[in-house]
């Protein structure tokens, strides 16, 4: 039994750029350097799905799928991850992947095992799994709209709050299915009345285990650590504002009024006029008193960086164990004193982050304290260290 969480084995089948691999680990970080297209952010990838969620690219189960050669029928692969995962209780066995017996039926559905049994979603994921991962894809986060932000949000959330995945999807699949109600001009009051319910229950739960995060953040004092620059957050939006003044009860009803006469501008515009999917995290360099999408782009990258460590410190104090770090091509961005800091902190952790780069010398820094592996056309090889 570990006192952390790590991957001490991973296979790949069919998965994306790998037609089959197997690497067996210890729980100290993982750099994985190389040239660009070589299989890294592939592998970082991998690891995400281990845990609730779409997975680092968020991509189409197909997609994720080896494509060369194409199978007989056109049909993606079958592709499959599965690991041991070392956690504070234990170890467990992680699988999951497209399902061959839907792709025979010409669906694509993800299916998920924990110790051999089937589960009946990615949520039972999340009581073994935590992961938060940064990628170059996310240097636009303050700049884009806030779905991207929830979603970064949401993910913090899962590592203390693993049944805040099943909330989210509940919400969303009654959000959806309001919507194509009203859309198609089907559904009586009382079936409608009968969605709204669930959005109000579902919906309040999510905005409220999102603030409740932000606060634990902010009693337990872990953001102003190191050379990283502290990042206030807030949540903006009807349900935060109503939740601030009102009693739980009659934030209820309110929304459940608003879903209501909301029902014929929602059935043109689609959504909902109000919900958690009309929130948004607010984010500003502290020090600076400015909004983090007027920062410049390597203070954006670090903001991230500390909102992530700092989770990370206040999961590893809460649940004994932090999650997994996927770190993709993030290092290169950071200055000497930065780098250094961030693989100190995360070796004092004890935390399994997997990091990526092309330049091999600017984890020297992890020198003797992490496992490296040089990854070239999905081969992987282990490098010795002094």
């Amino acid at each position: 039994m570990t006192s952390r969480l790590a991957v001490s084995r991973i296979q790949l089948s069919e998965f994306r750029c790998y037609e089959g691999l197997r690497l067996s680990l210890d729980s100290s970080p993982v750099v994985l350097t190389g040239p660009n297209g070589a299989g890294k952010t592939n592998l970082l990838e991998a690891v995400s799905l281990l845990a609730p969620g779409g997975g680092l690219r968020r991509a189409k189960l197909g997609e994720m799928a080896r494509s060369v050669p194409p199978t007989q029928n056109g049909a993606p692969r079958a592709w499959a991850v599965s690991a041991d995962m070392e956690t504070p209780d234990g170890v467990f066995q992680l699988g999951t992947g497209l399902d061959p017996a839907a792709l025979e039926q010409g669906r694509e559905r993800r299916a998920v095992r924990i110790d051999g049994q089937a589960q009946r979603g990615q949520a039972a994921l999340g009581r073994v799994c935590a992961a938060v991962w940064l990628t170059p894809q996310m240097d636009r986060l303050f700049l884009d709209g806030p779905s991207a932000r929830r979603r970064f949000l949401d993910r913090l959330v899962y590592g203390l709050d693993p049944d805040h995945s099943s909330r989210v999807a509940a919400y969303e699949h009654s959000l959806r299915s309001r919507a194509k109600l009203l859309k198609e001009g089907k559904g009586d009051d009382k079936w409608l009345a009968s969605i709204e319910d669930s959005m109000v229950r579902h919906g309040i739960a999510v905005a409220v285990a999102r603030g409740e995060l932000l606060e634990r953040l902010r009693r337990a004092g872990t953001m102003a650590i190191g050379p990283f620059p502290a990042a206030r957050l807030a949540l903006t939006g009807d349900l935060e504002d109503w939740l601030e003044s009102l009693p739980a009860v009659e934030v209820e009803d309110k929304m459940r009024a608003a879903l209501r006469d909301g029902r014929g501008r929602d059935a043109t515009y689609g959504g909902a006029v109000v919900g958690p999917q009309r929130s948004d995290l607010l984010v500003w360099h502290d020090a600076k008193g400015q909004s983090a999408d007027q920062c410049s782009t390597g203070e954006q990258k670090a903001l991230l960086l500390a909102i992530i460590m700092a989770n990370t410190r206040l999961q590893t104090k809460a649940r004994g164990a932090g999650p997994l770090l996927l770190l993709d091509e993030v290092v290169a961005h950071l200055d000497a004193e930065r780098r250094n800091h961030l693989f100190d902190e995360i070796v004092a952790l004890g935390v399994q982050a997997w990091m990526t780069g092309t330049d091999r010398a600017l984890f020297e820094g992890l020198d003797g304290r992490a496992q490296f592996f040089r990854v070239e056309d999905a081969t992987l090889t282990l490098e010795t260290t002094p």
